[in-house]
């Protein structure tokens, strides 16, 4: 049966639009995994903080992601217990090891910021292979000391009331990461110092966070 015309217009139309759209969703482009980011904070918490980067780790990234715009900057929570038995840092210090160098094989490009805050930054120290507690004490509770292949995918390292700086070990000038650490300790602090004021040990998440995401802001 012949079709009036207007009816064979009508359907020759829709079988354009038809192949148009078939068209477009054939060249659509498919969904992607998210890319990874430009730089990547590893940041170990300080005791009894929940799981995390910690309100330290948290203020030095968001100032790293402000200074850093447009590139990319995620966290990533060192995962160890932060309690009070001093042994279980080494659970923080093998976590970290294992995810740096899972980052180097996903994405080789994504530059790394290391750190670490209170018993965190003790974290940092056996990853540098120096003693949390000093020479005097030992290394007690230490992990094995990061490899140079997986320390060279590390562009920096801050920590925040490190306690082998108060037996002359800062990571600025100690161990793996030396030169490419920033080590700040307030003064009074008595983690980190000679000092007797257990409050200053708290304050790290002001403009000694701003300094230390500045030092990584150079290094990225």
């Amino acid at each position: 049966m012949t079709l009036p015309r207007s009816s064979a217009r009508r359907t020759a139309v829709l079988a354009a639009l038809g192949t148009a759209a078939a068209a477009l969703v054939g060249t659509a482009p498919a969904a992607t995994a998210d890319p990874c980011p430009d730089v990547e904070v590893v940041f170990a918490r300080g005791t009894s903080e929940p799981p995390g980067i910690g309100r330290v780790g948290q203020a030095m990234a968001d100032t790293l992601a402000a200074q850093i715009a447009p590139r990319t900057v995620s966290s990533y929570g060192v995962n160890y217990p932060a309690d009070y038995d001093f042994l279980t840092a080494a659970d923080g210090a093998v976590d970290a090891t294992n995810h740096i160098a899972s980052m180097a094989a996903q994405c080789p490009s994504t530059k790394i910021v290391l750190g670490g805050y209170s018993q965190g930054a003790a974290v940092v120290d056996m990853l540098a292979g120096v003693p949390p507690l000093g020479n005097k004490i030992g290394s007690i509770g230490s992990a094995p000391p990061m490899s140079a292949s997986t320390a060279s995918n590390v562009a920096a390292v801050a920590v925040f009331g490190n306690p082998a700086t108060k037996f002359g070990l800062p990571l600025t000038s100690s161990g793996l990461f030396a030169g490419r650490a920033i080590d700040l300790c307030k003064d009074g602090d008595p983690i980190c110092s000679n000092g007797r004021n257990p409050l200053a040990h708290r304050g790290y998440e002001d403009a000694m966070a701003q300094q230390a995401a500045g030092f990584a802001a150079g290094r990225v």
